[in-house]
């Protein structure tokens, strides 16, 4: 497992662990159905049992992982009904959060926004899916976070890795890692001119458009899976 390595004790040592193990489950390392065991990969990171233990029950609220005794931890499969369900999630609380961000934002948080914008565009540039993927987490997060709610940034953060943890992404299937990274020229345009309602709008598009290319993507490389009924449920919560 590339992705965990051992590392150097910071102030939250299962948050680091946590982070660990979630970029070992998105870059395939540890499988969906495969057992792993708490042991094994506190040898891996260089820590003890504890701070892996703490971790996995994280992710195990978050629907990752299944902890099972003297089993050690199961990766979940997600499925395509999962999947909806998120994203169904995602369109009903983001746009809306997203205005509010830009209605509060100053001009530090604009000027934070551009940076992290020409973040994911140079990580998008490498062709680093999973930094493309962070990046992309990162400016999302910064920009909702500005609507002062906690509560939705814990729950759009738990959403976002839900899939992301499993792996299921549009890249490289659907779309590149530059592609998925210029996904936000109109985004930005609504930031900076202070437009809510715009920002709104590229929101709800931009995580339509993921939704979509990733149902398709997920169909077309599963026998028997029909997209369209899926992308039709899209829109249930807020239609």
């Amino acid at each position: 497992m590339s992705s965990m390595q051992p590392i150097a004790p910071k102030a939250s040592l299962t948050e680091q662990v946590t982070t660990m193990i979630r970029a070992a489950i998105v870059a395939g390392e540890m499988e969906p159905g495969q057992h792993y065991s708490a042991i094994g990969i506190s040898e891996k990171l260089g820590v003890s049992r504890t701070p892996v233990r703490e971790a996995l029950q994280l992710l195990e609220k978050e629907g990752i992982v299944t902890v099972a005794k003297n089993r050690g931890v199961r990766v979940n499969q997600i499925s395509l009904e999962d999947i909806v369900e998120v994203f169904q999630l995602r369109l009903a609380i983001e746009p809306p959060a997203a205005a509010r961000g830009v209605i509060n934002a100053s001009d530090a948080d604009r000027a934070r926004l551009v940076q992290l914008h020409e973040q994911l565009l140079q990580a998008g540039q490498t062709g680093d899916g999973r930094a493309t993927l962070e990046a992309d987490k990162e400016f999302h997060l910064y920009l909702l976070g500005l609507a002062s709610n906690k509560k939705l940034d814990s729950v759009v953060g738990e959403l976002r890795n839900l899939v992301l943890a499993h792996g299921q992404t549009t890249v490289p299937y659907a779309r590149s890692s530059q592609e998925l990274a210029g996904d936000r020229e109109e985004l930005m345009a609504a930031i900076l001119a202070e437009d809510a309602p715009a920002a709104a709008t590229a929101v709800r598009g931009h995580i339509m458009r993921t939704a979509q290319m990733l149902i398709r993507s997920i169909c077309s490389r599963t026998e028997a899976l029909v997209a369209q009924p899926f992308l039709d449920r899209l829109d249930d919560l807020i239609s």
